[in-house]
């Protein structure tokens, strides 16, 4: 059997090359294609002798050239189409929104039927704990949440602790954008959230804020999130990540 030449799609980072790689399949991974340039600097790094090409995967169809018609419309559509997919609401802390049943919120927007799934996620001992993928040797401080983003985005944070079991997925808006994009972790692991989050809201935002950096929250690391993803200790180039997300943190604190 040849062995199969394969063109790699949105290839970000190169999960699916460095998997195939690993499964021993015959194949060759003849060209790469991404968009994103953060992606490509690290995938150019370890597969530097992989074709990488910095385009839409349009350009290799006979779709209809739309944006051909009316360029400047076409563009503003589309940042317009983005700008909607990643607004974000502004929660506040409103016990109204309390019902009852199964679906009686607890605290931080979750029932008692989600707390009790990601119970028995973490009871599963035949998965590692979170600890097990966290860095020791890295400045954390620059990957705590700052206080603006606690406030704001408190009762939509997934949070997890060391010895957790699962996350939530991490997306490409992790670190710029908050709802559903990845998990976040406690470090204050001695804090109970329960008793953070029930007070909450019978205090005034400064107390809130008080409370909330009790937990010690920060954002899991590029190298943490490529470590639950499965890549090898070898895989490298984070750097350029971790000042990808420096720079949007700053950015969003301006």
């Amino acid at each position: 059997m040849e062995p199969l030449r394969v063109l790699e799609l949105y290839s970000g980072v190169g999960g699916m090359h460095h998997a195939l790689r690993e499964s021993c399949i015959p194949a060759q991974v003849v060209a790469a294609i991404d968009v994103n340039t953060v992606a490509n600097e690290v995938y150019k790094y370890n597969f530097p002798h992989t074709q990488l090409l910095a385009k839409t995967i349009e350009v290799l169809m006979e779709f209809p050239k739309i944006e051909s018609v009316h360029p400047q419309k076409y563009t503003m559509d589309v940042e317009n189409k983005i700008q909607e997919k990643n607004i974000e609401p502004n929660i506040s802390f409103d016990s109204s929104t309390q019902c009852s049943g199964k679906d009686a919120i607890l605290f931080k927007l979750e029932t008692a039927e989600e707390i009790h799934r990601k119970n028995q996620q973490d009871s599963d001992l035949s998965v590692k704990m979170l600890k097990d993928f966290l860095e020791d040797d890295t400045d954390m401080n620059q990957y705590l949440l700052p206080p603006k983003s606690l406030l704001r985005y408190a009762l939509l944070l997934d949070i997890v602790q060391p010895t957790c079991r699962r996350s939530v997925c991490f997306t490409k808006g992790y670190g710029s954008y908050i709802e559903g994009t990845g998990s976040v972790l406690q470090t204050a692991e001695d804090v109970q959230i329960e008793n953070i989050y029930k007070s909450l809201t019978k205090l005034s935002q400064e107390e809130q804020i008080t409370k909330l950096l009790m937990l010690k929250l920060r954002y899991f690391t590029p190298k943490e999130i490529a470590n639950l993803l499965g890549f090898p200790p070898e895989f490298g180039m984070w750097d350029t990540c971790r000042i990808q997300l420096s720079c949007i943190k700053t950015l969003k604190n301006l």
